[in-house]
């Protein structure tokens, strides 16, 4: 039985795909160094292809020395046990070998904790949010006994929609939204769903550290856009679209990560309208919205959408309950339909414990009027670090909003050296080549101002610009 080469987790061009199935065995061990490979005649026949094209791959792959041409004997698998430094740079390369610094960085235990964009467990209401644990179990006795859907609870997307309705101005039924473990999840269901090795997406330099990570596994071809304190340049935005025609642009618009920085609302709607005109998807990720110092921010993308080019990721696991994980994708059917099969594949949905906890937590006017003490104690916190670093020479734009500091320090430090340092004082932070998918930003560091208490924050931040004035 002869097999089909066009797949959606392959490249567009037939040769490509025999170059990524070729690859893809070589990788996992089937075909191993000094073994034949099979004939051009032999895997034309298999894919029912033209030997040019299966030519073509063996060629490429050639080039990239993964193989050898033997005269008169055929295609061998090179001997070298390490592909090639330059190679690294193909997206199918990259998706295999690509890990998550910023994680790495996270597992480090340190007394002052400054790279984690996370809330200080403190202040959240954990007394009261017990208390509604209880109680929800009263209203749901069998919960535990029952089973969820994949898409999400029910009366938890009814009462999202009217939330966004209210707050957003977003027109979409329950139907139009899922429900999963945190917006990580998310973002990697929509990659391994719209996203195949190749394909063109755009992010935002810097951006957040994981989605790079997420869409290089992915294997796809990073195009970076640079985010400005004013928004982007939308002239290189559509530029890029006309030349490259990105599959996707993931965007963070609202205090943005790592910058802070927030895309106002007129480019917000030309961003849609460039979406639509050139078929690209903008995956809006909106982690920060509630935290706000000043003005509310402006309407999420998704509110200008009228076609179906946004997917737009809310978190709530932020600054809400963190130990829930609860976060939402809201986007047209046909999208919609995707990312529920990809779900099926990790999991049966997210755990309706959780759900239910949300619902009832959630629309609490309590835990609202909560939220505005948060904004109250992260911006004191952001003016502690600000007070602190006011006395140096670094560089960075205050920020309206969110968790985030991002700072640019003197070019004589070296930021590799000063981290490793700072660990060993149990210190740590973000270094900003880490959220450059050029791994560039060479001087840039993030700080989260987020998650220690004031004392610590302050204590961390001292000690911090003393060891960068000795590296």
């Amino acid at each position: 039985m002869k097999k089909t080469v066009i797949s959606s987790r392959y490249a567009s061009k037939l040769y490509e795909q025999i170059y990524d199935y070729i690859l893809d065995r070589i990788r996992r061990g089937e075909w191993k160094p000094h073994e034949k490979l099979p004939s051009i005649r032999s895997l034309a026949m298999e894919f029912n292809v033209h030997r040019l094209t299966v030519y073509k791959a063996y060629q490429l792959l050639k080039e990239n020395r993964i193989v050898e041409a033997k005269d008169k004997s055929g295609y061998y698998v090179r001997p070298n046990g390490s592909l090639p430094a330059d190679l690294l740079h193909d997206p199918i390369i990259s998706a295999y070998v690509h890990e998550s610094h910023l994680s790495e960085i996270h597992q480090v235990q340190a007394e002052y904790v400054l790279s984690k964009s996370l809330l200080d467990p403190n202040l959240l209401p954990n007394l009261y949010f017990s208390e509604y644990v209880k109680q929800v179990f009263d209203l749901y006795p069998k919960m535990l006994g029952t089973y969820f859907t994949v898409q999400g609870d029910q009366e938890l997307r009814d009462a999202l929609c009217r939330y966004f309705t209210d707050c957003h101005r977003f027109h979409l039924s329950s139907d139009e939204l899922l429900i999963t473990c945190g917006s990580q999840e998310a973002m990697d269901l929509v990659a391994r769903a719209l996203v195949k090795p190749r394909d063109v997406v755009m992010l935002e330099r810097p951006t957040y550290s994981t989605a790079i990570d997420i869409f290089r596994r992915q294997g796809a071809a990073i195009v970076p856009v640079e985010i400005h304190p004013y928004g982007y340049d939308l002239e290189q935005v559509e530029k890029l679209m006309q030349a490259y025609k990105p599959r996707l642009f993931y965007l963070n618009p609202t205090f943005q990560s790592p910058t802070g920085y927030i895309v106002p609302a007129e480019q917000r709607k030309r961003l849609v309208e460039l979406a639509e005109r050139y078929q690209c998807l903008l995956l809006e990720d909106d982690p920060y919205r509630d935290i706000y110092f000043g003005e509310e921010p402006p309407l999420p993308l998704f509110a200008y959408d009228t076609v179906g080019w946004v997917i737009y990721l809310r978190s709530f696991s932020k600054y809400i309950a963190p130990g829930l994980g609860i976060a939402i994708v809201a986007c047209r059917p046909a999208i919609m339909n995707y990312l529920i099969k990809a779900k099926l594949l990790s999991d049966s949905g997210t755990p309706l414990v959780n759900q239910k906890i949300f619902l009832h937590y959630f629309f609490t006017e309590r835990l609202q009027q909560h939220i505005e003490k948060l904004r109250i104690a992260l911006a004191v916190r952001k003016d502690i670090v600000e007070q602190e670093l006011s006395a140096t020479d670094w560089k960075w734009n205050s920020p309206a909003g969110g968790f985030n500091l991002w700072v640019k320090l003197p070019e004589t430090v070296e930021i590799e050296r000063l981290l490793s340092t700072c660990i060993k004082q149990s210190i740590t932070f973000v270094p900003g080549a880490i959220c450059d998918p050029l791994k560039e930003y060479k001087s840039w560091i993030r700080l989260s101002y987020s998650y220690l208490n004031e004392q610590l924050l302050r204590e961390g931040i001292q000690k911090l610009v003393e060891l960068a004035d000795g590296v």
